[in-house]
Order: structure tokens, then sequence, then C-alpha cells
């Protein structure tokens, strides 16, 4: 089974994500746990968090499926001490707020360093990354590849497994990949030997098991560009024909794929249909 959702909208409540997610053909999600504009993040009151688990137990969402993407303002490589210290913190809040609502992974972009290096920046993200898992439990923080532009740090996957290798929790870290970024960064999923290659690369640095969620965006410019511009699926520079050849590895099949396309849940349900007929056109066969 595809395992395929988006990033949905919690305007109207953590418990109405998993049947809106029905509702657009998805059996995965992805959320943020709060206003992810702002420092400011509460935990869920009991009352909201047992509705939200009684909607993922009537939905039949698995919870291997559930996904929180932490607020935009965090960055762990930071190199000004006022901003690091409010991310440590907020992330913190955050994973306190997926173990309330029973989510087990966090998905994070692991930061800009300002032009002040990436070894910098990495040190700074591991030494957040041991404050955050030392003081806190169960949640698995997920690092995101990002687009090469200005200070990011993770554009490439061997960025992460620096990060990783500093993490004293390791049992507590895994990656997602998501297919715009890593199309800005040269990492070409049209062809089948990117493909191999990009798996192989995962194999190597962490093996295919840390792999969890597949962000599922087509490039709104070529590859290589380092524009970081979602686009629909299909519509993009990675196209129909790139994502059959995505779509064709098992490997890819088995991690739930997260739509971060233009658009709100409308878009999200057309965009979901487009997977499916891609899937059906290409004659890629699911178990």
């Amino acid at each position: 089974m595809i395992k395929i959702g988006a990033h949905m909208p919690i305007s109207k409540g953590f418990d109405r994500v998993p049947g809106d997610t029905v509702k657009i053909g998805g059996n995965s999600f992805q959320i943020f746990p709060h206003n992810a504009r702002s420092w400011r993040a509460s935990i869920p009151s009991d009352d909201v968090s047992n509705k939200f688990k009684r909607e993922m137990k009537r939905c039949k969402i698995d919870w291997e499926n559930a996904f929180c993407h932490c607020g935009y303002l965090v960055n762990l490589a930071s190199p000004k001490e006022d901003v690091w210290e409010k991310s440590v913190s907020l992330l913190k809040t955050e994973v306190e707020i997926c173990n309330k609502l029973g989510i087990k992974y966090l998905n994070i972009h692991p930061g800009s360093h300002l032009g002040t290096g990436e070894a910098e920046g990495m040190d700074r993200i591991a030494r957040g990354l041991n404050e955050v898992l030392n003081t806190t439990k169960r949640v698995v923080i997920l690092l995101e590849n990002v687009s090469q532009k200005g200070g990011n740090i993770g554009y490439k996957l061997e960025h992460l497994k620096k990060i990783y290798d500093l993490v004293d929790q390791k049992d507590r870290m895994a990656i997602t990949y998501d297919t715009c970024h890593g199309f800005d960064s040269n990492y070409d999923i049209t062809k089948k030997e990117g493909v191999e290659a990009l798996l192989n690369e995962i194999e190597d640095l962490f093996g295919l098991e840390k792999l969890k969620m597949i962000h599922l965006n087509d490039s709104k410019y070529p590859l290589g560009a380092a524009k970081d511009r979602h686009e629909r699926i299909g519509k993009g520079f990675i196209g129909e024909k790139g994502f059959a050849v995505f779509f064709s590895f098992k490997e890819i099949r088995n991690v739930p794929w997260i739509l971060e396309t233009p658009g709100g849940n409308e878009e999200h349900a057309e965009d979901i249909r487009k997977v499916f007929e891609i899937i059906e056109k290409y004659g890629i066969e699911v178990e």
C-alpha cells in the first residue's frame, strides 16, 4: 500500500487532521505542532490529545505515518546565542507536544550557519540536538535535506551524516528526503541511475531503515537551481516522467510520502490523485 498524505492545517484543531486526511485521499499526514511563525507553543490539554487519538483510531491511520514539522523560527545552527537558546527551548516544547499527541516523529531543517561556516554550524546543531534529546523522551528527530542556498546546512546528505555522528542518542535520530530540495542540490531523481545513487548514499551513510519520510514536491526550477520553490506534482522540472522513475523503486514506495506542494486541501487531493495517475499510467506495480 502506498502511504501518502500532505501537510495539513491545524487551525480548526488537531482532531480534525485525521478525518481531513482521509477526505483528501490520504493515509499519512504532517502538521505543525503550533503556530509555525511564533516562538510560543503550548502543550495540548488532555481533552485535545484524547480527541486527536480517538480520531486517529477512527480513521485507521498508522502512527508510523504521522509526522510533525518544527516551526519556521527554529535554527539550531545560529551563531546568535539568544536565537540558539530559544531554538533549543522551542524544540523541547515541540517534542513534548508530539509526546502528548502520540506522534513519534518530529521533522526539522538543520539550520543556517549565517556565514560562520558549515563546520561550526554542524557543531551547534549537534549540541542543540543533544540538549533536546537528553532532556526529553521517545520522539525521533528527523533531519531533512535542504536546498543549497544561503548558509543552509544539509544540502548534502553527508552534512546530515556529520550531524548524526555527533549526536549521542542515535536511536532517536533519522532522516527525511525532500524531492524538491534534493533536485535543487543536484540529486537527479528523474533518471534511474540518479535514484540508485541516492538510495546507495542513504544506505551507506545511515542505512535505508533510517529514511522515515519523503517530502514529495515537484520543483519550479531546473536541476541544481538552489531556489527552494515547490511545485504541484507533474507541473515542474521533475515532472510526470521523473516521478514515474522515482516511484518505480520499491525502497521509495516503502516510505510515507508527504506533499508540501502549493495550495490547500483541495489542491493536495488533486496532487494525490495525480500521483496515482502516474503510477497507473507508467505501469508501476504496487504491492
